[in-house]
């Protein structure tokens, strides 16, 4: 499942300045980030799956969690430890119906981009849930702040992870206001040293609201 005080790490052979996902991730892991999310957005499914079951082995390795980015069916087949489904997944194949393909014992994540879908999703069958983008992010057309933060927090009922645009410069403003999980794309596969950066972020994350835990 998914633990506070988490820094989630999202994929992207696009956003890797040309480097390898698979030793993108490495560094990533061992820098200490707890939960990597496959995003391969221009990749065919035949690779997805084989750089899934790469993935799924590496993360292993390290006691990370492993989250399939849209596709439960890829997710199951890999046998990964959860998919993560977007707004426009939904509309595709329900939570319901995600739930029945990966099974009880595995995660389902969700994306929100304002209070209200937030509020539809802490009432479902989600282990999980994100909300954002906060910030300016190239993922993105939009973003929508940092205003939202202590309302879904003040009445989520699971984990909530914070993502879009992230990055060393801005987390100290969303851990003020009591984020515990946030997520990083580019800060993190952009990063000259991976590992160290990641290390930097995990001990703000630790000085933030994780400081009991």
């Amino acid at each position: 499942m998914i633990k506070d005080c988490s820094l989630y790490f999202v994929t992207g052979q696009d956003s890797s300045n040309g480097r390898d996902t698979v030793e993108v991730v490495t560094e990533a892991l061992n820098g200490g980030v707890d939960i990597v999310q496959m995003r391969e957005k221009g990749l065919e499914k035949n690779k997805l799956i084989l750089l899934g079951m790469k993935l799924v082995d590496l993360c292993k390795k390290y006691d990370a969690v492993f989250i399939v980015n849209d596709d439960p069916y890829i997710a199951k087949e890999i046998n990964a430890d959860g998919v993560h489904l977007g707004q426009e997944d939904i509309m595709k194949i329900s939570i319901d119906e995600a739930r029945k393909i990966v099974g009880t014992e595995k995660i389902i994540g969700v994306s929100t981009h304002s209070v209200s879908q937030f509020t539809l999703a802490n009432e479902s069958d989600v282990d999980y849930i994100a909300y954002g983008p906060v910030f300016v992010t190239k993922t993105k057309d939009y973003y929508i702040g940092v205003d939202g933060v202590e309302k879904v927090l003040k009445i989520a009922n699971k984990p909530v992870v914070f993502i879009g645009g992230i990055n060393e410069k801005n987390v100290d403003a969303l851990l003020e206001k009591g984020a515990k999980n946030v997520a990083m794309i580019r800060a993190i596969s952009q990063a000259e040293k991976i590992t160290d950066t990641v290390i930097s972020l995990k001990e703000m994350i630790k000085k933030g609201q994780c400081r009991d835990y």
